[in-house]
């Protein structure tokens, strides 16, 4: 009976985290404006959506835990990707509920000192509302493109790595192309 219960606990659990996670904030909503510890090529700072936004676009990720072997993946194609983003105007922000310390070395190795990583404390993955179902403190796998104005204009939601950045990097050359063109027309 005990082998029983242990072997249903852990399918409902492999059940829930290969389940596609229901991001709460839908594109059109206002993203929570936030300050955060963040890491960039080892190096804390303070990171500021308010700020980040004057630059351009913003991609928020956030992921359940640093050095794990879906976040590791997922990192390290956000950090090829990097140079893509800019080229539009956009920031790349990897966020999850760990130490300072760890997402320093998070942002060296995995990150490849190529993007920012910042805590998401239990009060910003609520307001975000991308709790890990298993552990709530925990952020699950959710990307999310904000536009300057602080509307979210893509949202995917997926415990797997496989889509974060080809949807993100898409949504933000669609965003980057519909404002170049107004820009070349003289309006916003």
């Amino acid at each position: 009976m005990r082998l029983f219960s242990l072997a249903a606990a852990t399918m409902a659990a492999t059940i829930a985290l290969a389940s596609p996670a229901l991001a709460a904030l839908a594109v059109g909503a206002t993203a929570p404006v936030f300050t955060t510890k963040a890491a960039l090529a080892g190096k804390p700072f303070d990171f500021a959506l308010a700020s980040a936004l004057k630059k351009g676009p913003v991609v928020l990720y956030f992921f359940p835990a640093a050095f794990t072997p879906g976040c590791t993946v997922e990192a390290n194609a956000f950090a090829e990707a990097t140079d893509d983003f800019a080229k539009m105007g956009a920031t790349v922000i990897g966020m999850s509920n760990d130490p300072i310390e760890k997402l320093n070395e998070f942002s060296v190795k995995e990150c490849r000192n190529k993007f920012a990583v910042g805590v998401a404390d239990k009060a910003l993955i609520d307001k975000y509302d991308v709790p890990l179902a298993m552990m709530p403190s925990r952020s699950n796998r959710t990307s999310y493109v904000i536009a300057p104005d602080g509307k979210i204009i893509f949202v995917h939601s997926e415990m797997a790595p496989k889509g974060h950045i080809t949807g993100t990097l898409a949504a933000v050359k669609s965003w980057h192309a519909a404002h170049a063109g107004a820009k070349a027309k003289g309006t916003k």
